[in-house]
């Protein structure tokens, strides 16, 4: 079929489908965690021993026997065969933002050939995946190819059901031959633990001393779009991009706010309780789900976990949100930016520390300015985006994110720190050596007596600030709705582990001195506020008067494009970071860079062809043979005597030619090699080839406009936003 066939077979095909079929939902209490080998089913499964020393292992990070690994191996296996499970793999986390994963049979033979299981705790403890076929920025070369996957005993096994049967997932870390960490999750484990012990020696000086092992909490807010699959099928750039590289905006967008928090449509309702049903199974908390601004997209929000359970859920959760979209005849896009013109998706990342004894260290209580543990901690994360703003920028940065951060439905790419009223008044007052009393935000009261009165928050909401405090925690708002949360996770967990090392340090000078704890902190905090206040933004960071003033007057960094941001992992403040803390060595974070980099590089060379192939093969044929149809109207028209419209011939000639203009320019600039290094390469990638992509965007949406809508081979807006 032509592409205008196949786009009118969509809409045909969409309108025209029959009713769809109800979600089949089961109690929660039959189904939560129904599919994960937790606690709960260790310690039914396993003798005393062994589930002491496990639950030792998860909780506090003890290193666990290799004689009971062969009795959680053996549990492990039996429980998961007992759900049908014949394979187990070995899920790990590359530098793709995708989940990997290689399965192996839990049978053998033995000599008489018959076929018997195993499954011992050398099995589950390692792995040997192919190091050099998975992005590792030249650790590893294809004649140095061994890699390794290893058990991560504190992330709990699962089984993935599917059409094709049960698999027993076994979450697990990836390095090479030589030792370098080559997924994410090796550095979330590592940056962890340097925050706990940076953490551990600030809290002892404060004079605790029952402190439980600390941990990073995460609760990341995914955003996403659901497409029909017809529609999606004729979109080669959905399919190949993630994101429309042509299409007009429809008459009607979002402009009248009224598909947020609205009533959620029959059928993505049932997608979502299907979804949601099967991220019970896992263990996953989801909690939250709505309508977000954009029509066509939606949002999931679970419950805060440990970091790194939470970076495996969220793996997961966009694994499984995938697959049970295309269930519902659904392609779900996770691009951040899949429709010009339209608000796209991010994934807000909640982040807070805290521990079983001491509890959450950033939440303030009632009176933050008499919480001393409290201030230090939230003084600690100031610190941290100001000295280290730039390496956030750079850890969010990819080449779809490019196209939301610092427009007016995303966080600016000037990282700044938002603290509410209350904390900012505090910590102003520190910076001047004053006596802060905080006050809350006192009772709503709408004069009504039957809406009950409630107690306000101290502070408002911010939503144009990257990095803003919202009640008892921090919510990093301009990470992307693809990307993993694990890089976030460990540039957060890097950053707040020096700053409370420089914390510890200058207490320790101050308590030797002498000075009380009270005293003590409160110059550790004004020295840190003189030092590192300027990050501390409360003010629209939309506003071209704030992106001046950040820059000239406080001397914050501006890095627009992931072109100028990935760059920042190869500066030396940043090497030292993570060696210092022992997160990564200068090896492993350049090899960051190079995949990071490289990844920029190709996603826009992938658009870039995408472009052309369009363009050449189906938008000017499409609008060529319409011109041509309307030369034999107005020939037919003439001999009637009646007028014809001959500019609208004109505006699509015109058109025509400059889009193949373009693309003939596109494809010489895209066939450059010519760059003096890797830097030069993206910031060409992010300014000539992006440039003469929108340009091409330009001719191909006006010619949209123009030809008749039976003769346009692309589903339109209208339709993939709006037809569910």
């Amino acid at each position: 079929m032509t592409a205008n066939e196949v786009r009118n077979v969509a809409i045909t095909e969409v309108l025209n489908r029959s009713g769809v079929e109800t979600a089949e939902i089961h109690p929660l209490s039959e189904t939560w965690a129904c599919d994960v080998f937790n606690l709960a089913k260790m310690e039914e499964a396993l003798s005393k021993n062994a589930f002491k020393a496990v639950k030792k292992t998860v909780q506090t990070g003890e290193p666990l026997d290799p004689a009971t690994a062969d009795i959680v191996a053996s549990a492990m296996k039996h429980w998961a065969m007992g759900k049908g499970a014949k394979f187990f793999s070995h899920v790990f986390y590359p530098l793709t933002n995708i989940t990997a994963e290689k399965h192996d049979g839990f049978i053998v033979t033995n000599a008489d050939g018959n076929a018997i299981t195993e499954f011992t705790g050398s099995l589950l403890i390692k792995g040997e995946p192919d190091g050099s076929s998975f992005p590792n920025g030249s650790l590893r070369m294809t004649n140095a190819a061994r890699g390794y996957t290893a058990w991560d005993p504190t992330s709990p096994a699962y089984i993935m059901q599917t059409a094709n049967g049960a698999t027993l997932m076994i979450p697990s870390v990836f390095m090479s031959w030589t030792g370098e960490a080559l997924d994410k999750k090796i550095p979330l484990l590592r940056s962890n633990a340097a925050m706990d012990k940076a953490a551990r020696r600030v809290l002892t000086l404060m004079g605790e001393t029952d402190i439980a092992p600390l941990n990073a909490s995460c609760g990341p807010e995914q955003e996403y779009f659901l497409v029909d699959q017809h529609f999606a099928a004729a979109r080669p750039d959905l399919l190949l991009a993630g994101r429309t590289l042509f299409g007009a905006a429809p008459a009607k967008g979002q402009e009248f706010d009224d598909h947020y928090f609205g009533a959620i449509p029959e059928r993505v309702q049932i997608f979502m309780q299907a979804f949601e049903d099967k991220l019970y199974r896992l263990g996953i908390p989801a909690k939250t789900h709505h309508n977000e601004v954009a029509p066509g997209q939606f949002e999931i929000a679970p419950y805060h976990e440990a970091a790194n359970v939470a970076a495996d859920h969220q793996q997961l959760l966009m694994t499984v949100m995938k697959a049970t979209a295309a269930e519902h005849g659904f392609l779900c896009l996770l691009h951040e930016k899949p429709f010009a013109g339209i608000n796209g998706s991010g994934k807000h990342v909640n982040w807070s520390v805290g521990n079983s004894t001491q509890g959450n260290l950033l939440d303030p209580g009632t009176s933050p300015e008499h919480n001393l543990n409290f201030l230090l901690f939230c003084g600690a994360v100031i610190r941290g985006v100001h000295k280290f703003g730039p390496l956030l920028r750079a850890v969010i940065a990819t080449a779809s994110n490019d196209h939301r951060l610092g427009a007016n439905e995303a966080p600016p790419a000037i990282l700044s720190v938002y603290l509410g009223d209350q904390l900012e008044a505090v910590f102003d007052d520190i910076k001047n050596g004053k006596v802060s009393v905080s006050s809350d935000g006192g009772v709503m009261d709408l004069g009504l007596s039957q809406i009950l009165n409630f107690k306000r928050d101290p502070g408002d909401r911010n939503r144009t600030s990257p990095f803003a405090f919202t009640g008892n925690r921090f919510e990093f708002r301009a990470v992307g709705s693809s990307q993993s949360v694990s890089g976030p996770l460990v540039a957060m967990n890097t950053m707040l582990a020096d700053s409370l090392g420089w914390i510890a340090d200058k207490l320790e000078a101050e308590l030797a001195a002498g000075n009380s704890k009270v005293k003590a902190v409160a110059t550790v905090l004004q020295e840190l506020m003189q030092l590192h206040g300027n990050a501390i933004f409360g003010g629209d960071g939309y506003s071209a008067e704030w992106h001046e003033a950040a820059v000239t007057e406080r001397g914050l960094r501006n890095l627009p494009t992931s072109a100028d941001a990935l760059p920042v992992f190869t500066e030396p403040e940043v090497v030292e970071l993570f060696e210092s803390t022992d997160v990564l060595s200068a090896v492993e974070l350049n090899a960051r860079y190079e995949v990071y980099a490289e990844q920029y590089i190709n996603s826009i060379a992938v658009e870039a062809k995408l472009v052309i192939d369009l363009a050449k093969t189906v938008i000017y044929p499409a609008a060529l043979k319409y011109v041509a149809d309307l030369a034999h109207t107005y020939t037919a028209v003439e001999a009637l005597g009646a007028s014809f419209d001959t500019g609208q011939v004109k505006v699509i000639t015109e058109n025509m030619n400059r889009l193949l203009e373009t693309v003939a320019e596109l494809a010489t600039e895209l066939d450059r090699h010519d760059f003096a290094d890797t830097k030069a390469h993206m910031a060409h990638s992010a300014t000539t080839i992006r440039a003469l992509m929108d340009q091409a965007r330009v001719h191909a949406d006006a010619l949209e406009c123009e030809v008749d809508d039976a003769a346009w081979p692309l589903p339109k807006y209208r339709e993939m936003l709006f037809i569910k």
